[in-house]
């Protein structure tokens, strides 16, 4: 037997002691990151609690020293936005998706919150929670976390509806034959079903509630105006003192933070959500995060969540663990009277929200004013179809690309993000100068204002679709020479629709709301108007005629409730129909 010469006998030991202490650097790292995260969340928190005085005291500057302060601040803001947002989803779409007469409540409602225009939510909700806590910071925070929850809750809801409603039929018919209750079917089933798409959705929500933070941070009530500190507030002031130089410090700092919370947020969570994909074949390619693999290996973080965790087994414990598989007829016949009553109770309450609404508009105005009102409301509607086909026509096929392709979705993730979270606002004063400078149509040309900030859901979810396309499929396809126009008629169309119907969905609803910003666009003294409903409310609510605002606002609802209905609603039913997978 060979002996080992001295260097081998020292390598053996030293290699050995480097596979012991891995998990602890990989824990002592974590720690370190763990802590520096709850000093700056302690650091942001620092200012909730104190009076409004405060505010005054100190203003919001542009110098970018603050910047960072800022940036912290608004974060902050935006992810405890998500979280409700999240809470919100996972109780309001599983009630809507799972119970018939939640559902005739819930989804309706959703299609009129996500038409309803942010300072409309501003206009009652600042009052509210200023009341909770008066003199206090906190009011306002926690108004403009609402408002920001406004831009996120009706996308990730939509998907989570959607996701729960298009479960593979073999799926639900094993879960009906093994009788799991809905605790348990919702834990074991339907909550890893859909977690992939949310994840998606969570990161557009995310992306999206940066269009909404000007108007979050600079909240007005009466008379009085409070600025909260950070970014939106910080670009409101620069774009109002036409500082291009500020305009650039807060992209600058937008997209610092984006990519880190990309990296440690939502890259982890996309590549710890790819193993609740349906498939039955494993995919070469996985999501990978540094990030993720690093928390994989510690200790620390298992104790971290274990409360997370213990509240699902304590779920578990107290649930009976089997449904009530058949149901007498008796029953059965009392749920048809209830469902009839239900259906008439909800009949009459919109019945009578719409008398008392007619009332209030009828006291002021006449049918000729409703009448200009639906004639506005068909010329924003030409102008949202035609930018959701103009749209889909360009981010479906890049969508599809992508999603198949996990490497270049992990290098284009932070830039899809990024470009989502592009204030659309800030490009306003630049078309406006090149509308006036080459003497453009303002009814064409300040249209496509619209859509800046909505087609990024459509990407997204058309990302997230082609993504969960089963590997095997793919293989199959491949394996049968499936390829061009058939490839995308059989395979990616079918697999990425009801994906691609939520995120239009949203992106109608939203360009509906943003219309209300992008009719009327003003730069210093040039001020340019599209005839519109969006434009009509603007003018409305600048001139304070409540009224004419409840009328734009019920108008607006209406027709998106509608156009919901009459169009994706159907589509929403086929994909369930016809193109679920089994």
């Amino acid at each position: 037997m060979k002996e080992m010469t001295p260097i081998a006998r020292g390598v053996r030991p030293f290699s050995r002691m480097l596979r012991l202490t891995a998990p602890n650097r990989a824990d002592a790292i974590a720690f370190v990151l763990l802590t520096g995260l709850a000093m700056l969340v302690f650091r942001g928190a620092e200012g909730i609690a104190e009076p409004l005085s405060r505010l005054r005291i100190e203003p919001v500057t542009l110098d970018p020293a603050w910047l960072p302060y800022y940036a912290l601040r608004t974060t902050l803001r935006m992810f405890a936005a998500l979280f409700a947002s999240l809470v919100f989803t996972l109780v309001v779409a599983t009630l809507g998706a799972r119970s018939r007469r939640a559902g005739q409540v819930i989804v309706p409602a959703l299609d009129i919150l996500q038409s309803v225009p942010i300072l409309g939510f501003l206009t009652f909700t600042v009052t509210f929670f200023m009341g909770l806590f008066p003199g206090r910071v906190l009011g306002v925070e926690l108004a403009a976390v609402f408002a920001i929850f406004t831009s996120q809750a009706w996308n990730m809801a939509f998907s989570f509806y959607q996701s729960l409603r298009s479960v593979p039929s073999d799926l639900d018919e094993v879960s009906r034959g093994f009788g799991l209750s809905p605790v348990r079917r919702f834990l074991r089933l339907d909550l890893p079903f859909a977690t992939p798409a949310l994840v998606w959705n969570m990161m557009m929500s995310m992306s999206g509630g940066w269009f909404f933070v000007v108007a979050s941070e600079a909240i007005t009530v009466g008379k009085t105006t409070v600025t909260l500190p950070g970014i939106g507030s910080w670009l409101a002031l620069a774009i109002a003192q036409r500082d291009f130089a500020a305009i650039g410090w807060a992209v600058g700092a937008m997209a610092v933070v984006i990519l880190l919370y990309d990296q440690f947020v939502f890259r982890p969570v996309v590549a710890w959500a790819d193993r609740f994909r349906f498939e039955q074949t494993a995919s070469s390619e996985r999501p990978r995060s540094w990030a993720f693999d690093l928390f994989r290996r510690t200790r620390l973080l298992p104790l971290l969540f274990a409360p997370v965790t213990g509240l699902g087994r304590l779920l578990l414990m107290l649930d009976p663990g089997h449904a009530v598989t058949k149901i007498p007829k008796s029953d059965k016949q009392a749920g048809r009277i209830g469902n009839a009553v239900w259906t008439a109770l909800i009949a009459a309450t919109v019945l009578f929200a719409a008398w008392t609404i007619g009332a209030y508009v009828a006291r002021v105005l006449s049918w000729g004013d409703a009448l200009t009102v639906l004639g506005l409301a068909c010329l924003t509607m030409l102008r949202v179809l035609v930018l959701i086909a103009l749209a889909s026509l360009i981010w479906v096929p890049i969508g599809v690309w992508i999603g198949l392709r996990s490497k270049w979705a992990e290098r284009l993730q932070p830039v899809a993000q990024f470009l989502a979270a592009f204030p659309a606002n800030v490009l306003f004063p630049f078309a406006v100068i090149l509308i006036v400078k080459w003497k453009l149509s303002p009814e064409i040309w300040l249209s496509p204002l619209m859509i800046l900030g909505t087609q990024w859901y459509i990407l997204f979810n058309v990302i997230a679709g082609a993504s969960a396309i089963p590997t095997d499929l793919r293989e199959a396809a491949g394996m049968f020479g499936v390829s061009g126009w058939q490839w995308w008629r059989q395979v990616a169309l079918p697999g990425i629709f009801p994906y691609y119907v939520t995120g239009a969905l949203t992106a109608s609803g939203g360009s509906w709301n943003a219309s209300i910003v992008a009719e009327v666009v003003s730069w210093g003294d040039e001020k340019l108007h599209a005839s519109g409903l969006g434009a009509y409310i603007a003018d409305a609510t600048a001139a304070g005629d409540y009224p004419r605002v409840a009328l734009g606002i019920a108008v607006m609802s209406l027709f998106v409730i509608a156009f919901n209905r009459l169009l994706w609603r159907p589509l929403y039913a086929f994909a369930e129909r016809r193109l679920r997978l089994a």
